[in-house]
């Protein structure tokens, strides 16, 4: 038995290779693969599963050993047995961004939660559902995007593929422009055993239009409260951006202090096309965001702004890679580490500028601010250039706070541990800041404001 591997337009993705998996067996995610698929689908979505099924079969969970997991041990997630677990949806509760209370999808533990949700406040040319209650004519348009962006094959990915019974839709008709912004809530419910839920989203903004989009995903069971737990959250989001069209794009993960969280991000730009990514990491015990970004057009503009505060014994990971095939592209990419105690900050950003890509300017900045001497951060900011008429720029800062910036703030009578909590906000602002929502902006300030172990080592 052989398998064959389509080249990829990402060189280097996050492909895990297939060299040995098809000698030795990876019981492990097979018992995952089993709880996922547990539930049967029909038609066209049932032999997608199925086809992901068989790819996750042949497949192993990435180790250190692999470059793109260097940093990144899942040995603890290998020791935790998940169960697939619905929850309880009546007596949930959580925060609501005035901008949108009437344009949100909840799920719960990847369940849709009708009861939860609310989109009566939409304008003609948006559909904002989950799949299931799409008409027959919307999942045929559906069929032709959905797992079918670049690096379906990656392990985590193709899992979650193998486990779709349905999924939060976002479709935008040509040249329509919608003000609302549109919230996808994503809550993980903590059973009495471990449990694992696969969120999916698919976003389409068609040529010329606009769409502004929050993605949320929490444990969060009202503004003060939270369940803690050990759950699994392995989420996939795919965006196609139509030609002239442009997407914002905020994405908040703030899971449990016990929790896993694997989530990837395939986007896809088309000409002329605008794509913002906001992607802030506070929570999780061990978290990993795969962000790949492929321009199938010109002129395409690419913002990627993020975060991520992390402290405790926490592990957070981001790998990105920017594919620019074509000429004239633009991407401007700045993200920022704040970590604390004993935690670990990985990024690893790729920016890819082929020979045809000419004409191309694209900047990356990773800027780390650690809090205790024994917080660390790996990080590995990259350019393959091949194009010889090209703009490009990368760079990487590891620094702490300045002692005699809390002097002088000391010196102007604001007390030691209200220094450090300015500086910190400061640094932090910079990207949340540019997130379009307000009420989402205020949010995420008072939760860095309100995060005391960042302000003692």
């Amino acid at each position: 038995m052989s398998i064959q591997v389509s080249p990829s337009p990402i060189p280097n993705s996050n492909l895990v290779s297939l060299t040995s998996t098809l000698l030795d067996r990876d019981d492990y995610l097979v018992g995952l693969l089993n709880q996922v698929t547990a539930n049967k689908t029909e038609g066209w979505l049932q032999e997608l599963r199925q086809s992901a099924a068989n790819w996750v079969r042949h497949s192993i969970i990435p180790t250190t050993r692999e470059e793109e997991w260097r940093f990144t041990d899942l040995s603890s997630l290998r020791k935790v047995q998940f169960n697939v677990e619905t929850g309880n949806f009546a007596s949930l509760q959580f925060d609501i961004l005035p901008e949108a209370a009437n344009s949100r999808l909840v799920f719960v533990n990847g369940v849709f939660a009708p009861e939860l949700s609310a989109v009566t406040d939409l304008p003609d040319g948006i559909v904002v559902s989950n799949l299931a209650g799409l008409s027959v004519v919307e999942q045929e348009g559906v069929q032709q995007y959905l797992a079918q962006a670049e690096g379906a094959q990656e392990v985590f990915t193709a899992l979650n593929t193998a486990g779709i019974t349905d999924a939060a839709v976002v479709w935008v008709k040509k040249n329509v422009v919608v003000e609302t912004p549109i919230h996808l809530v994503f809550i993980s419910v903590a059973g009495e055993t471990a449990t694992i839920s696969q969120p999916r989203c698919l976003v389409v903004a068609e040529g010329g239009s606009q769409v502004r989009l929050v993605e949320e995903y929490t444990n969060r069971r009202g503004a003060e409260s939270a369940e803690e737990g050990v759950y699994l959250t392995n989420a996939v989001t795919e965006v196609w951006v139509g030609d002239n069209a442009e997407v914002s794009h905020t994405r908040v993960e703030q899971e449990g202090a016990e929790a896993f969280h694997i989530g990837k991000t395939a986007v896809t730009q088309a000409r002329d096309s605008r794509y913002t990514s906001h992607a802030i990491t506070l929570g999780a015990k061990l978290s990993r965001h795969n962000l790949e970004i492929l321009q199938t057009g010109e002129q395409t503009q690419t913002t990627l702004n993020g975060l991520t505060i992390i402290s405790g014994k926490q592990l957070s990971d981001t790998h990105s890679a920017i594919a620019l095939n074509y000429p004239h592209g633009t991407s401007n990419q700045l993200h920022k580490c704040i970590v604390g105690d004993r935690a670990h900050a990985v990024f690893n950003g790729k920016v890819f500028v082929p020979k045809p890509a000419q004409l191309t300017n694209a900047a990356q900045l990773n800027r780390n601010l650690l809090l205790s001497s024994k917080a660390r951060v790996d990080t590995k900011p990259q350019l393959e250039i091949t194009a010889d008429n090209v703009k490009c720029a990368h760079g990487a800062t590891v620094s702490q706070l300045e002692d005699d910036e809390i002097f002088y703030l000391q010196s102007r009578g604001i007390d030691e541990n209200d220094a450090r909590k300015l500086l910190i906000n400061a640094f932090a602002a910079e990207v949340i800041n540019q997130i379009p929502i307000p009420s989402l902006r205020e949010i995420l300030l008072n939760t860095v404001n309100n995060l005391k172990s960042l302000t003692n080592e």
